[in-house]
């Protein structure tokens, strides 16, 4: 078992003169990821490091799995620590280690190599000495294990500190990023779908704080496929943090253009009252720019022509992560991020109801704006009316 975790991270660590920003959010971030976990830690940072330091009983490998949804964390180390800093301790607390992590049952004849740090340069053995002592005292207790220092199997990191010396060799990955709120704020359009999730989570990651939007069509569309979509949006809250979830009646808007706009033109002009609406509500949220999960040809409303008049209306930027991915790629994301067995139950969307047999591909922005005109006098008031109708549902902690 470990006494604390030392967490790594990348991206922050090339901040200049704003990395202690990244850094305390990062701890702000961690902090509410723990509040999950039974038992009392403490996040503290010494020295460019960041440390949790867990205190009475407490769920240490629970403490691990919250950490892996925390953007901004690339790896969380289990850390030995040993606070009398006498050299003939600290050797003997490391060969224990190396003992119980690395016995001869499972490691015979792999090789290792002791990578020594001195922050605190008042200890009376510096870097090269603690190298060649402490791998003599592994070798001589554990003959079974040989020096390699260039491709060693096993890499055991030893950092001594004011506080004590901190001893780890394992490297439990983490999601990488930017941690969430360091990069303002989005809008996502929130589908039943393998893509919108998806979508959402990679801006996350890049340290954006996510709100989202569900266009519901009943009686088209069910109360069980709005509950996909919640259940979705709670599944990436997981790693975005809390998110508010906007639900907005489309039905009449679908209806208006079903029945007075050319078929094949359909899913464009839906698109597109979407879009002016979502950027609505991401104004009321405060977000920076809208997120979809498009990508480029995959279906008849995600061509580069398509695109171009979605993009006409909003006036926020859009961001789409997933435009150069292909399907498996998507699909290998929302697998590992736990939202892929949701997205294929079999509850159909409002994107899905309404679908033009043969959709144009490569339409014109002023052939489709002429054929919206056709809703002029009825267009204002359903927009009117599906703002005031929505209804926002807050998920996540």
């Amino acid at each position: 078992m470990y006494q604390a975790l030392l967490i790594k991270y990348a991206e922050i660590g090339i901040k200049g003169k704003n990395r202690h920003l990244f850094e305390d959010r990062l701890m702000h971030q961690m902090a509410v990821a723990l509040r999950k976990v039974d038992g009392s830690f403490e996040t503290v940072k010494e020295m460019g490091r960041i440390f949790v330091m867990p205190h009475g009983e407490c769920d240490k490998e629970g403490a691990i799995e919250a950490l892996q949804t925390v953007f901004g964390i690339t790896g969380i180390c289990p850390v030995l620590i040993v606070t009398d800093m006498a050299f003939d301790h600290v050797a003997e607390e490391l060969v224990g280690y190396v003992k119980q992590n690395y016995p001869a049952s499972s490691c015979a004849s792999q090789t290792f190599k002791i990578n020594a740090r001195r922050p605190w340069k008042a200890y009376p053995k510096d870097s090269m000495e603690l190298n060649a002592d402490l791998g003599e005292a592994v070798l001589n207790a554990c003959p079974y294990l040989t020096v390699d220092v260039h491709h060693p199997d096993i890499l055991i990191t030893v950092e001594v500190r004011q506080s004590g010396v901190y001893i780890y060799s394992k490297v439990i990955p983490g999601p990488g990023g930017l941690p969430v709120g360091t990069s303002g704020r989005a809008e996502l359009l929130l589908s039943g779908g393998i893509d919108s999730p998806v979508a959402g989570y990679m801006i996350a990651k890049r340290g954006v704080e996510i709100d989202a939007v569900y266009f519901h069509a009943p009686p088209y569309t069910s109360e069980r496929a709005k509950q996909k979509v919640v259940d979705l949006a709670k599944q990436i809250s997981i790693y975005t943090g809390p998110i508010h979830l906007h639900v907005i009646n489309f039905t009449d808007i679908q209806l208006a253009i079903y029945e007075k706009c050319p078929h094949e033109e359909l899913t464009i002009i839906m698109r597109r009252y979407m879009m002016r609406l979502a950027e609505i509500f991401a104004k009321k949220d405060g977000a920076l720019g809208l997120i979809t999960g498009e990508s480029i040809g995959q279906v008849a409303s995600q061509t580069t022509q398509s695109l171009l008049c979605t993009n006409a209306v909003c006036t926020l930027p859009v961001f789409r992560p997933l435009i150069g991915f292909d399907k498996q790629e998507i699909i290998n994301i929302s697998e590992k991020i736990g939202t892929y067995e949701t997205s294929i139950l079999p509850f159909e969307d409002c994107c899905t109801i309404f679908v033009a047999k043969h959709p144009v591909t490569h339409p014109l922005l002023k052939v489709i704006e002429k054929s919206e005109h056709s809703l002029d006098d009825v267009i204002g008031p359903l927009m009117e009316q599906a703002i005031e109708t929505a209804e926002t549902i807050t998920v996540g902690n």
